[in-house]
């Protein structure tokens, strides 16, 4: 009875895998013809302090999304990180200090995922779509769907390499102890969530509780204040 049962779960699974993997050949060969935030007050020398901030790190300001790609002359330079992901070099201490204070409370992040190739990019585009496509959604309705949660490349910020996905050890911590203190401890070392589920109609992403973008401590000490998102943010300012 138990080897007839392995032999069925292991044929389900075989089942599964070959269609994944057609949906995939289907994809590679149509491709290419695809067409209440809690107050927080400044003193007017804290704000004349943060106007000059924000001039010495508009590096870190630069908006990627649907409509803005990154520009052609981008350049990154990377640093690795103890579990292997990566991150530009200039807001490794930044993460570093958010991480360090997190764990001495008692909360356990880490970076699920930092920065990534065009080749990464795509890649995750695509099993996204073949996942659609095994559900039974058409071809460009997969891809439609899969844009919701997954950046087209060349709009990813993950390819900045100043965005990072954040989520618990998994042993001392679980995601919404993570995602909470993320929420309301961030914008103190630098980090925003780039993503909040009140924003979608703005950044048309869906609700993401683990990516966190850099932009300085100015900025997102005012994008957590005033609650709005980086789009919003950069319309003002």
């Amino acid at each position: 009875m138990r080897k007839r049962s392995f032999i069925l779960q292991f044929g389900i699974f075989a089942i599964i895998s070959l269609a994944l993997a057609l949906a995939v050949a289907i994809l590679n060969i149509y491709a290419t013809h695809l067409p209440s935030v809690p107050e927080v007050s400044f003193s007017s020398a804290e704000k004349v302090d943060m106007k000059e901030e924000i001039a010495e790190e508009e590096w870190c300001l630069i908006l990627v999304n649907k409509e803005h790609g990154i520009p052609d002359d981008y350049e990154v330079e990377l640093v690795e990180l103890s579990n292997g992901q990566c991150v530009d070099r200039r807001i490794y201490p930044a993460l570093q200090e958010m991480f360090d204070t997190a764990r001495s409370e008692g909360i356990y992040p880490v970076v699920a995922s930092g920065y990534r190739t065009a080749k990464k990019q795509q890649s995750l585009m695509d099993e996204k779509i073949a996942a659609y496509l095994v559900e039974g959604y058409s071809l460009q309705e997969a891809k439609e769907k899969a844009e919701i949660w997954v950046a087209a490349v060349g709009t990813s910020e993950h390819q900045l390499g100043i965005s990072v996905d954040i989520n618990a050890d998994g042993v001392h911590s679980v995601g919404s102890e993570v995602y909470d203190w993320l929420d309301e401890n961030s914008y103190r070392f630098g980090f925003i969530k780039r993503y909040p589920e009140d924003k979608i109609e703005i950044t048309g992403i869906r609700n993401e509780p683990w990516h966190y973008r850099y932009v300085g401590k100015a900025a997102a000490a005012e994008i957590y204040r005033s609650g709005v998102c980086l789009e919003e943010y950069l319309e003002k300012y």
